[in-house]
């Protein structure tokens, strides 16, 4: 068995009744590998050689042997973390004594209370798996990426700090989720209670998806495969973007930030997305290492033809032989806290950006403890503006723009919870959960739009495009990829394969919504053109 066979195996240590037995059925009746350990000892043994979950009953925590698989728990490579779940049966000691275990264990801890389902069993060990795939995805991507950039004991230094580093940012936002999730099963909560679970999940993912972003931002930059999407925009815009997405980090701990700006503003050409993205990592950047009540200050000016946009704070300041290395991929100040968090790439991305601008940055500090200043210079080119109407402003849509959206991805839950979203917004949906299904759905519901999931298995997305395309008889089939691939080399084969556009999963609902809104005011065009040339 090779290791990632052995990675996806789930160890079952339940050593009273017919337990084990049971539970590994079940999952060999799902595709699912099972191995069933006599005890903690040789479950410990066998997750040495990889595991992709661990389960238990409450029965065998008291078992010999359960030290040394406490020991292999607590000392996983800095990547790693274990997925383990727990079967209990309930009890204030009990749990307080499991909770402990879950503390000393160093790993990810489920308890699941019996009796309970298969199905909320299966479910929780698949959501398991999953993140233990994940884990071993980015550790094999950040180790290709660390022998291509930095030298043999360089490259393993970094390596490890910033898999260390990746692992506790992950879980940062994935407890809050899981308990969210608990708590949405309550029949007890209150409206607000209710609200507020609904924030930290939008919240927490957002977090997790700007994580990820920067990620495939960062590998993108790298490689050269990121392409500006210049226009031209507002200076306020771009601050205003840029302050809003840094706005929680300020409030959280308490800082000033004080904004001086030209009179008159310019409009100039950039990317303003990347743009303001250079900015908030810089303002994230100066509240993260700012002391709580601290000061920052934002400036942009004009100077010989030179946008200029600087951000000074009173922080911890930078010892002067490391400036020259903010800018490399996973640089931290030695001297700061990282109980801040973050994963020492968001001046890399800052650097990125501004070069493709055709500009430079540059960092300043006095020495540790005398604060720090970024500066960003963009060559500035005036240009000239013509108002363009707002989707607020646009022409009403009448009956005739209510698009049917067919949606097809193989994970139900991802295609019903798009579908419920799209379906509240007005539009007319159905979902299918395979390639086949969804051109069968399409035979006979004719969708305007179909977002198909590319990965899949069986058909894909690509073949299912293909031949909802040709069954539509030649009408007009808006096909729109999802999928959890972003980079440039995935959009050329969407485009190839006759997608109209490519949304990297997960999908941004408000982005979807504009998309739509256009592709709505698209279609009443068209309808208005056809009638008016019948007429």
């Amino acid at each position: 068995m090779t290791g990632e066979e052995s990675a996806e195996r789930v160890l079952i240590v339940a050593p009273v009744g017919r337990d084990a037995a049971v539970i590994a059925e079940l999952l060999r009746e799902n595709g699912h590998k099972a191995a069933i350990c006599r005890g903690a000892g040789e479950a410990a043994t066998e997750a040495s050689s990889g595991a992709g979950a661990l389960l238990l009953t409450e029965e065998s925590l008291e078992r010999e042997h359960m030290p040394l698989l406490l020991q292999h728990l607590d000392t996983q490579p800095a990547w790693s973390e274990l997925p383990v779940i727990i079967l209990t049966r309930g009890g204030e000691s009990r749990s307080k004594q499991l909770l402990d275990l879950a503390a000393d264990a160093a790993g990810s801890i489920t308890l699941l209370e019996r009796p309970l389902g298969k199905a909320t069993l299966l479910r929780t060990i698949e959501v398991a798996l999953r993140s233990r795939r994940r884990q071993y995805q980015v550790r094999d991507l950040l180790a290709a990426q660390s022998e291509r950039e930095v030298t043999l004991r360089e490259a393993d230094r970094r390596k490890d700090t910033f898999l260390a580093i990746l692992s506790h940012e992950l879980r940062n936002p994935l407890a809050p989720i899981r308990n969210a999730a608990e708590l949405l099963q309550a029949d007890s909560l209150t409206q607000q209670q209710l609200r507020w679970t609904q924030n930290v999940i939008r919240r927490q993912t957002a977090n997790m998806t700007g994580l990820l972003d920067d990620l495939l931002d960062l590998a993108r930059v790298t490689h050269g495969k990121i392409q500006l999407r210049k226009q031209a925009c507002s200076l306020t815009s771009v601050l205003d973007a840029a302050v809003e997405t840094a706005r929680p980090m300020f409030d959280e701990k308490g800082h000033r930030l004080s904004i001086e700006l030209p009179d008159p503003m310019p409009v100039f050409q950039a990317d303003p997305l990347r743009l303001s993205q250079a900015v908030s990592n810089l303002l994230t950047n100066a509240a993260k290492y700012t002391d709580a009540g601290g000061t920052i200050d934002l400036r942009a000016y004009v100077e010989e033809g030179m946008l200029v946009i600087s951000v000074r704070d009173s922080g911890i300041g930078i010892p002067t032989e490391q400036l020259g290395q903010l800018f490399q991929m996973f640089a931290q100040v030695s001297q700061a806290n990282r109980a801040e968090g973050g994963l020492g790439i968001g001046l890399a991305l800052v650097k990125g950006f501004v070069e493709l601008h055709g500009g430079t940055v540059a960092a300043y500090s006095a020495g540790a403890g005398q604060g720090t200043e970024f500066s960003i210079r963009l060559p500035l080119i005036p240009v000239v503006t013509e108002a363009v109407p707002s989707a607020e402003t646009a022409a009403p849509v009448n009956g005739a723009g209510r698009l049917r959206m067919l949606i097809a991805d193989d994970n139900s839950d991802a295609a019903d919870s798009l579908a419920l979203l799209l379906s509240l917004d007005g539009y007319d949906v159905r979902t299918a959960y395979t390639g086949h299904e969804a051109v069968s759905v399409a035979q006979s519901f004719h969708p305007d739009v179909a977002l198909l999931d590319i990965g899949m298995p069986e058909m894909d997305g690509y073949a299912a495009g293909n031949a909802i395309r040709q069954q539509s008889g030649g009408t007009d089939v808006c096909l729109i990829a999802l999928t959890g691939r972003g980079q440039e080399d995935d959009k050329h084969l969407s485009r190839a394969a006759g997608f109209a556009l490519h949304l990297t999963k997960p999908v941004d609902p408000d982005r979807l919504r504009s998309l739509l809104l256009q592709l709505r005011q698209d279609s009443c065009a068209k309808s208005a053109a056809a009638a008016a040339q019948a007429e």
